[in-house]
């Protein structure tokens, strides 16, 4: 991509601060999405404007006006013309994606007659324009297209962490709302980048359903995975068994400290939440052990509940130290996802209920695909030298070994 500079008049910006916000952000946004079009084309002719370059491929022929509708209002850009090849820009269909998925959603319960007069006055405010049955017909399809490559794509290469979780949405079924689980899985690759690996709408969160979603991870390609991190559900712990048995789990920490002070009296939690929080910011094994032991005799008569819970589920809670210290806390909790389930819900509050299963994939799809974007583009966790000398050495087997042992106790 070529370097962009971006020169906005700093007075006329500070003046529509001061009277109109909305302006000013309507017009930096305008400014940078034009600048962006402009070093698109560059790129696609191999020449700035009036360059003379041996190596350009077309002429510029002035351009067009396009309006983009934002939740800033309404925007004009000046789409480049190319004299012989058409130009091409990602900026509408980047932007969009997730724009148009809502949209969708919105206009969807309008259609079918399931929205109120509320979600159809949104939908006019936040759009602009109303939408007929072929118009939205039409969107669907297009974003069910995207929605479903991305899901469905081959996954290449190894993933050594892999992170699953499940949030819910209400969804209008048989004449009622019921919940529909929505899974998510989130893995980190050989080069240390982190990607949303899949999804998926079940009925609920069961052994059938969870093995059924990690099932069709193995079939795409999901391999080379070292632990897996996610909370205590029996679902996922049974699945994982089933699909990956050499895999070992690394149970979320901050579900387990939860799990443990719920079940201990309301004027012992802050106190027994900082005692367990020291434990897991322990550097070594050996050390979190001996605070493990203090908390069980501190408290064994006054919490008995969360004195078997912590004992029960410690050694899970600890799979991730043996990993080196660096990677630790990125995958002791499940807390990723759950920025991510919170994005989501965010995005899904102007919809309340969903017209049917469908439209919760293609908008919640559409919003992961845009999250994923973003991600590949972020720093990365590990570089591929480190990840080589972690599989190098003796923890890959003592992973493995712990799967077993994991693996035992479940039967038992």
């Amino acid at each position: 991509m070529a370097q962009l500079n971006i020169t906005l008049n700093q007075e006329e910006i500070q003046a529509l601060l001061l009277d109109d916000r909305g302006e000013a952000f309507k017009k930096i946004l305008e400014t940078s999405l034009n600048k962006i079009l402009q070093a698109e084309s560059a790129e696609q002719l191999k020449a700035a404007p009036y360059e003379r370059s041996e190596e350009r491929t077309d002429s510029r022929n002035g351009s067009r006006d396009r309006e983009l509708k934002t939740r800033v209002g309404r925007i004009t850009l000046q789409v480049p013309r190319h004299r012989n090849v058409p130009f091409k820009t990602l900026v509408f269909e980047n932007y969009s994606r997730s724009e148009a998925a809502l949209v969708a959603g919105m206009a969807e319960m309008v259609v079918n007659g399931v929205s109120t007069r509320k979600v159809s006055r949104v939908m006019e405010t936040l759009c602009g324009t109303s939408f007929s049955k072929s118009a939205v017909s039409e969107v669907c399809r297009d974003l069910e297209k995207t929605v479903k490559e991305f899901q469905t794509r081959p996954l290449e290469g190894d993933y050594p962490f892999l992170t699953v979780d499940a949030t819910y949405f209400k969804v209008r079924e048989n004449s009622r709302v019921v919940s529909k689980a929505f899974m998510i899985a989130y893995g980190t690759n050989a080069e240390g980048h982190r990607e949303i690996l899949g999804f998926g709408v079940y009925e609920n969160e069961s052994d059938a359903t969870w093995t059924d979603f990690l099932l069709g991870l193995r079939k795409r390609g999901l391999t080379g995975l070292l632990m897996i991190t996610s909370d205590a559900h029996d679902g996922i712990l049974s699945a994982i068994g089933k699909v990956f048995p050499t895999v070992p789990w690394q149970r979320c920490q901050f579900h387990f400290s939860r799990n443990i002070t719920d079940k201990a009296p309301k004027k012992y939690q802050a106190g027994l939440r900082t005692e367990l929080q020291e434990m897991f910011n322990c550097k070594t094994l050996a050390e979190a052990r001996r605070i493990r032991d203090r908390i069980i005799d501190d408290y064994r008569d006054v919490a008995e509940s969360a004195v078997h819970c912590l004992d029960d589920g410690f050694e899970s809670s600890m799979t991730v130290m043996l990993l080196p210290a660096a990677l630790r806390r990125f995958y002791r909790t499940s807390n990723q996802i759950e920025r991510l389930n919170k994005e989501l819900k965010r995005r899904s509050k102007v919809i309340g209920v969903f017209p049917n299963e469908e439209s919760v994939a293609r908008l919640m799809g559409s919003v992961l695909i845009e999250l994923h974007d973003v991600m590949l583009t972020g720093r990365a966790v590990f570089s591929k030298e480190s990840l080589a000398s972690l599989m190098n050495s003796d923890v890959p087997a003592k992973l493995i070994a712990i799967a077993g042992e994991q693996q035992n106790l479940r039967v038992a």
